[in-house]
């Protein structure tokens, strides 16, 4: 490691892990296309949703619903199969042996992933006010706020699914529960406000809850009913997140 700064070692720790990341094809095409096709498939299922009371348009439920897949798609899901590959790779335990911290081992892991989710995030609100009427945002610092919650907050989920992921291969596996957990009852696409309050209830303390519920409301507005709870589900679940990882994470193969 040539750095000798946290920026510097940060820096080479990212650029390495983009190398490895433009490398895996299929990681690539995930991050890319698969949250499009969702958005596309999901604004036509939502064509027969009743959405009146909510305040969000079908464009603005699909659009803002695919910010939440790109963070799920693209840093959660390609994170596990990273820091997995890394791992098995023995890359996380040469890293260790040298003068990097371990939450800059991480970090530097995960920088690739978050700027991709982060750019693609800026097209799809450029796309929504260009081609489907949303304007920007309504209010920034809310948006900004759910984006940062979700990108700390899905690493560190990242990192614990990783313990308990034996291969690449099964990463897929072990990441599918919070992808539909997520998909049917944080608010992805249908927000929380059609279903019965029972379930809905329920549904407000799942991980990607309170993230969707900052970024539509930082997108597209609203009266922003709940959004002290939406601040503490994701600092709750980011928390959890990170004391798995400190408890569990492994640095070492699995054999």
């Amino acid at each position: 490691m040539t750095g000798t700064t946290v920026r510097g070692r940060l820096s080479a720790l990212g650029r390495a892990e983009l190398t490895l990341l433009l490398r895996n094809r299929s990681a690539v095409f995930v991050a890319l296309l698969v949250p499009v096709v969702m958005v596309v498939a999901m604004k036509s299922s939502l064509e027969s949703v009743d959405l009146a009371g909510t305040g969000v348009t079908v464009a603005g439920a699909a659009l803002s619903g695919g910010v939440g897949m790109v963070l799920i798609q693209v840093v959660y899901m390609n994170l596990v199969a990273a820091y997995v590959a890394r791992r098995e790779d023995l890359v996380l335990k040469r890293l260790r042996t040298g003068e990097v911290p371990d939450r800059e081992i991480l970090t530097g892991t995960a920088m690739p992933s978050v700027a991709l989710a982060l750019a693609q995030t800026v097209l799809m609100i450029s796309v929504g006010a260009a081609a489907f009427g949303l304007g920007g945002p309504r209010r920034p610092e809310l948006l900004a706020a759910g984006l940062l919650a979700g990108v700390v907050m899905l690493t560190a989920l990242a990192a614990a699914t990783s313990a308990v992921t034996r291969t690449v291969q099964t990463a897929q596996l072990t990441s599918l529960p919070l992808f539909l957990v997520s998909m049917v009852g944080s608010g992805l696409f249908v927000p929380l406000d059609v279903l019965p309050d029972g379930p809905a209830a329920v549904c407000e303390l799942l991980p990607m809850t309170g993230v969707m519920t900052l970024v539509r409301t930082g997108w597209l507005g609203g009266e922003g009913a709940g959004l002290l709870g939406a601040g503490l589900n994701a600092l709750v679940w980011t928390a959890v997140a990170v004391f798995a990882v400190q408890r569990w994470f492994r640095w070492e193969p699995r054999r």
